[in-house]
């Protein structure tokens, strides 16, 4: 075995795990910073004008219903997952996301902390 063979760095190759833990800890910082410029919110379900936030519920409660009446039941976990789905569709479906106004500045610094970051994990895990 030779030297190279027996010390191995991050990603099981000989590379820098230095490089690789300061690159991880900028694209983090990076990270968290970009998506802390982030607003997210949400709107009413609409069907026809009225609110259909309730009509969803229904195949959740009718599955639930026979889950507890019988535990077993393919079509109650069947409807429990459908109407699971249909919630979580809706309510992503209905997020608006918006960037807060920040400084030109403060954006360079959180994309250029998240892009030199990511480089410098690919460096620590390649071969050099």
């Amino acid at each position: 075995m030779t030297e190279i063979e027996r010390t191995r760095g991050a990603g099981g190759t000989p590379g820098g795990v230095l490089e690789f833990i300061i690159g991880l800890t900028m694209a983090f910082a990076g990270a968290y910073l970009l998506t802390s410029q982030v607003e997210v919110s949400s709107g009413f379900w609409r069907v026809g004008g009225y609110n259909a936030f309730g009509l969803t519920l229904i195949p959740l409660l009718a599955g639930i219903g026979m889950l507890f009446f019988n535990g077993r039941s393919a079509v109650g976990w069947l409807l429990v997952l459908v109407g699971a789905a249909i919630i979580l569709a809706g309510i992503l479906s209905n997020l608006h996301i918006y960037f807060r106004p920040t400084s030109l500045f403060n954006t360079l610094m959180m994309l250029g902390l998240l892009a030199g970051g990511l480089g410098l994990v690919a460096r620590g895990i390649r071969v050099h």
